[in-house]
């Protein structure tokens, strides 16, 4: 884990990351009831590749019209046949989406009311290589079997999907090495709300806000 390092003077950067089925989400809108403003940069990747959206002409740009459906929207299941087990199309895919994310993040984080405690939550932080601009970053974790249980009843996805796509990411250890602050999420939603009560008070006693 990273050392706790000072705030800086001007708007500090807090990242939220976490691996699939961590339960990160769940800690963002926790964090986001006491009062954090939550930059989502799924929600950012999900507008877009709204039908108009620079990310979709992008992407269209880079794979053809075969990622999109009928109605001329993104086709997921398409795109993600694509690139998901493929590295070269994954970071082809990144290189189009990841600069017009951070871009939009920068904006929506400069835009925030003055003293508002400003929370980026991006899944992929650790493996953009992206930790070292933060001046905290908060990892949710949570075991192996856990998170494949959730993803087998909550998506649909098989043991084989659920761990392929653990293994696509940034292990347990590579993240816990880029925190500041470090969830658990091994037990119920009580230990997890009082985890996330002591993460609050401690950055607020920090000089985030």
């Amino acid at each position: 884990m990273r050392h706790n390092v000072p705030m800086s003077i001007e708007r500090p950067r807090i990242g939220l990351t976490g691996g699939i089925a961590s339960g990160k989400s769940t800690v963002a809108s926790l964090l986001q009831a006491r009062g954090a403003l939550i930059i989502d940069a799924d929600q950012i990747v999900r507008e877009l590749q709204e039908p108009g959206g620079e990310g979709l002409r992008g992407i269209v740009a880079a794979f053809g019209e075969s990622v999109l459906d009928r109605d001329g929207r993104l086709d997921r299941a398409a795109l993600g046949a694509l690139v998901f087990g493929s590295d070269e199309a994954r970071e082809r895919l990144n290189a189009v989406i990841h600069p017009l994310v951070r871009a939009e993040a920068a904006a929506r984080l400069a835009a925030a009311p003055a003293g508002q405690l400003v929370i980026e939550d991006i899944p992929l932080l650790v493996e953009t290589g992206q930790a070292p601009a933060f001046d905290e970053v908060i990892v949710v974790q949570a075991p192996q079997e856990t998170r494949v249980r959730r993803m087998e009843r909550d998506r649909g996805m098989s043991r084989e999907q659920a761990l392929g796509r653990i293994g696509a990411q940034a292990s347990d250890e590579q993240r816990a090495a880029a925190a500041t602050r470090l969830i658990v999420n091994d037990a119920g939603l009580p230990e997890l709300e009082a985890q996330v009560t002591e993460l609050w008070e401690l950055l607020l006693a920090a000089g985030a806000r």
